[in-house]
């Protein structure tokens, strides 16, 4: 299933508001950024914060200094605006587009571009970068292929994935790491589990879960991966919704919390969530946030919903009041927790939040706590 794209009119310049109270009285600022337009990927880096953009380019924030900087058109500085993701090390930035992989040069400061032959017309299409900083290697999930770059080496191996004759297992949708042993790889039929010890042409360096077996609850007709997110105990992956008239169980959304052996618990709009489309997820300590949409049969779009938070043990909804940040749409496309700061990333701008360690308190669980905050305010 292709990315559901929206067009909106960007404001261009970079706002500090006032700050507010999001929790227990205390103070905590937002920004908005609205530069970096309809945001795709959020990426952390050292001290640099990596953004890239469907219309704006690629920007980047220095944690210590505060400062933004960007790639764009508008700075003369690159030659393309669409990007759905970015990925970072010392010697390169890397930019997916849908016609080739963009690389950096840091030290020559000089982008180019490197197309790829295998995967025919889709082949191109970059929706995935993991760096592997331990090992020096790149992933790079195409609409066909996995791709996998040595940095010593300078060297690119492309990897077909298919299994079961599913075409959508080798449309790669998102790659996360699990330690140092892991990575999970989201695909339009499933998600894959590989073990980095072995070449992936290697059959049991991978382990294929889809809807089609004991997987995903057997739910749907397909299942298309949006994000996941490996802890300690369990693999949460959320999914896209994808229904029409015509096939209304084709991808029912949600998201599933695998203990990576039988037990997939599954949190969608019967559990609290807003809506059964999943854009996004970010865990703040026992507290788990989804962006979520609902998928509109008119329009043939995802329509946002804003964003949820629930307990990740017990999966009871938690008060998120996105007022007390002016988040100024439901459309949010990204999520990242800094370990201080919760990223939102919007089809209009990026937010960025400065969480009150009480969200991260187990017994953070009322509105009625919220409430009391408002009133101190």
């Amino acid at each position: 299933m292709s990315v559901l794209r929206y067009r909106f009119f960007f404001l261009t310049f970079f706002l500090i508001l006032p700050n507010i109270s999001l929790v227990h009285g205390k103070e905590a600022p937002f920004e908005i950024y609205r530069q970096a337009g309809e945001v795709t990927s959020v990426v952390h880096y050292g001290d640099e914060i990596w953004v890239s953009s469907y219309g704006r380019g690629i920007h980047y924030y220095n944690l210590k200094t505060k400062v933004w900087n960007s790639f764009s058109t508008e700075q003369k500085n690159i030659e393309n605006d669409f990007f759905y993701c970015v990925a970072v090390s010392e010697l390169y930035i890397w930019a997916g587009t849908s016609d080739g992989l963009m690389i950096y040069d840091r030290k020559r400061k000089a982008w180019r571009k490197r197309k790829f032959a295998s995967g025919g017309e889709y082949g191109n299409w970059i929706r995935a970068l993991y760096y592997d900083k331990a090992q020096g290697l790149l992933w790079i999930g195409r609409f066909v292929n996995l791709t996998r770059f040595d940095e010593k080496k300078n060297k690119f191996d492309d990897f077909d994935l298919t299994q079961n004759k599913l075409t959508g297992s080798n449309n790669i949708k998102v790659i996360k790491p699990e330690g140092d042993k892991y990575l999970w790889i989201g695909t339009e039929s499933g998600v894959f589990l590989y073990n980095k010890a072995l070449e992936p042409s290697d059959k049991s360096a991978l382990t294929f879960y889809s809807n089609k077996g004991n997987g995903f609850r057997g739910e749907g007709e397909s299942v298309s991966i949006s994000d996941i997110l490996p802890e300690d105990k369990y693999v949460w992956i959320a999914t896209e919704e994808f229904i029409t008239p015509d096939q209304p169980d084709f991808n029912l959304g949600g998201i599933y919390r695998f203990n990576r052996r039988a037990t997939w618990d599954k949190f969608d709009k019967r559990t609290g969530l807003k809506a059964n489309g999943i854009s996004a997820i970010a865990r703040m300590g026992r507290n788990m946030f989804a962006a979520t949409y609902v998928f509109d049969n008119n329009s043939k779009q995802g329509m946002g919903r804003g964003i949820t938070m629930f307990d990740r043990i017990t999966g009871k909804t938690l008060p998120f009041d996105p007022e007390q940040i002016k988040l100024e749409t439901n459309d949010v496309s990204q999520l990242y927790f800094d370990g201080e700061h919760l990223w939102i990333g919007t089809k209009i701008g990026l937010w960025k939040v400065k969480m009150n360690n009480a969200f991260a308190n187990p017994d953070f669980s009322s509105s009625k706590q919220l409430s009391n905050s408002k009133k101190n305010n």
